[in-house]
C-alpha cells in the first residue's frame, strides 16, 4: 500500500494520512463485525446501512478496491443475497486484516 501516494491524493501528509488510516481501520473492523452480526440475523437494512458506512469510509480514504467490495455488499444485502454478501465479508475482513498488519493496528 502506497501511502505517501494516498496522502498526497488527499493533500494530506503522509503522517497524517497514516493516523486516519489506523482509524479508518479500526472502525471498519467494528463495523465488520456489526456486519457479521446483521448477516446473521438476516437483517438485510441493516446490512445495506453498515455497508453505506464502509463505503464511504473507504471512499474519503481513497480507497478504491474496499469501496468497491462495500458497494457490492449492500448491492447483494439489498437484493436479499445473504450468501454473496458473506462472501464479499469475508473478502473485505481477509483485505482489512492484511492491511491492519502493515500498519500495526
Amino acid at each position: 500500500m502506497n501511502f505517501r501516494k494516498l496522502s498526497k491524493n488527499l493533500g494530506l501528509e503522509e503522517e497524517e494520512y497514516i493516523e486516519l488510516f489506523e482509524l479508518f481501520v479500526e472502525t471498519s473492523m467494528e463495523d465488520l463485525n456489526k456486519l457479521w452480526f446483521a448477516i446473521d440475523i438476516a437483517s438485510t437494512e441493516k446490512l445495506a446501512g453498515i455497508a453505506h458506512s464502509l463505503k464511504g469510509a473507504s471512499l474519503n480514504m481513497g480507497l478504491n478496491e474496499f469501496q468497491e467490495i462495500a458497494e457490492a455488499i449492500g448491492k447483494t444485502a439489498r437484493d436479499g443475497q445473504l450468501e454473496k454478501t458473506a462472501e464479499l465479508a469475508k473478502t473485505l475482513q481477509e483485505k482489512l486484516d492484511n492491511v491492519a498488519g502493515i500498519v500495526g493496528c
